[in-house]
């Protein structure tokens, strides 16, 4: 289970981006299997690019000055669609509303459970089932091997999106093949058809010359 600090630092990123006034805002915990990875999922959406930085320079500001925590990875500030902030314990996401919808990361983790900030800071109160404890050492051996991963969410995330153009893809290019194929054949079919019919008038002409004879 998360330690009362590491819930403390997302109950104030919480407190940031809600200050910032972002949409649909969705704290999740995701599931045991998972917090090796990390525990929580912090998602938002701003209204234009520069709501989208503006949140994310409060987090990343009040988390630093009242915290003395700095993000392990930030990504995406620039194009300002989608800013990723890894705090290795819990990922802070902050979409705009076209990326927001189109990787739905909600969907993706739909193990997570959502938590309120309540539920956050009391856990005994939350419906999520209580994660299997690991040995200390296995986890934060884990967790140290998913900083090299800061953009496997991002990964999955277009993965995902992008598996129906590519089984759309796979199959146009498979039905092409199949009437290469069949094309290729008949084509053979109509070279040898005259072929079979020579042989046989020969046959004839020879057999006929033999009664002459």
């Amino acid at each position: 289970m998360p330690t009362q600090d590491i819930r403390e630092q997302v109950a104030l990123a919480l407190e940031a981006v809600n200050n910032k006034k972002a949409d649909d805002v969705a704290l999740l915990q995701l599931p045991g299997e998972s917090s090796t990875f990390t525990d929580y999922f912090l998602i938002c959406s701003g209204s234009n690019p520069r709501q989208v930085q503006a949140i994310a320079d409060e987090v990343d500001e009040r988390l630093s000055k009242d915290m003395g925590v700095e993000p392990n990875a930030r990504e995406g500030y620039q194009t300002a669609e989608w800013i990723l902030l890894d705090y290795v314990d819990f990922v802070v996401h902050i979409f705009n509303a076209q990326r927001r919808a189109y990787y739905d990361l909600e969907r993706l983790w739909k193990s997570a459970h959502k938590l309120t900030a309540e539920e956050l800071m009391h856990p005994e109160t939350a419906a999520a089932a209580t994660p299997v404890p690991e040995v200390p050492a296995v986890k934060k051996r884990a967790k140290k091997a998913a900083k090299k991963k800061t953009t496997s969410v991002r990964a999955a995330a277009k993965q995902s999106a992008r598996g129906g153009g590519a089984k759309t893809a796979g199959r146009k290019v498979a039905a092409k093949k199949t009437v290469a194929k069949k094309a290729g054949a008949k084509k053979a079919a109509v070279k040898k058809t005259p072929v079979k019919k020579r042989a046989v008038k020969k046959a004839s002409a020879k057999k006929a010359g033999a009664k002459r004879k």
